[in-house]
């Protein structure tokens, strides 16, 4: 490993340490806690939405959550590390074959439902 990447993989886990990263992929219903300043004040903001794709790239890690917000579709990318990101929360985990869910931009309503993904046990499958 280069030393760009050993620093690379310091600032990793210095911010696994503040704030744990739960396991999520494309398809999971995340809500994101993110702390936004205005002026002197600073307060927390939640974004809930559907998470459409992930980066996995050491330190510049980052996903998009997308979400229909008035009738209009709303995209964020997030830094997997940074420290505005205050929380990550999975609400339901979807059950998707593609890792990056872009053809869902093109759909709204019922069309952009994606399924849960349900748990069967080994035992139950034989």
């Amino acid at each position: 490993m280069n030393i760009v990447e050993q620093i690379g993989q310091d600032a990793v886990n210095a911010s696994l340490e503040q704030r744990p990263v739960p396991e999520f992929g494309a398809g999971d219903t995340l809500r994101i806690s993110v702390r936004v300043v205005e002026g002197s004040r600073e307060r927390i903001q939640a974004f809930e939405g559907v998470c459409i794709a992930r980066k996995n790239k050491g330190i510049s890690s980052s996903f998009t959550v997308r979400k229909i917000s008035y009738g209009e579709g709303v995209e964020r990318i997030f830094p997997l590390y940074s420290p505005q990101v205050q929380k990550i929360e999975v609400l339901r985990r979807g059950r998707v074959r593609r890792a990056k869910l872009y053809y869902l931009r093109g759909r709204t309503g019922k069309a952009a439902r994606i399924a849960e993904k349900t748990r069967t046990s080994g035992a139950a499958a034989s």
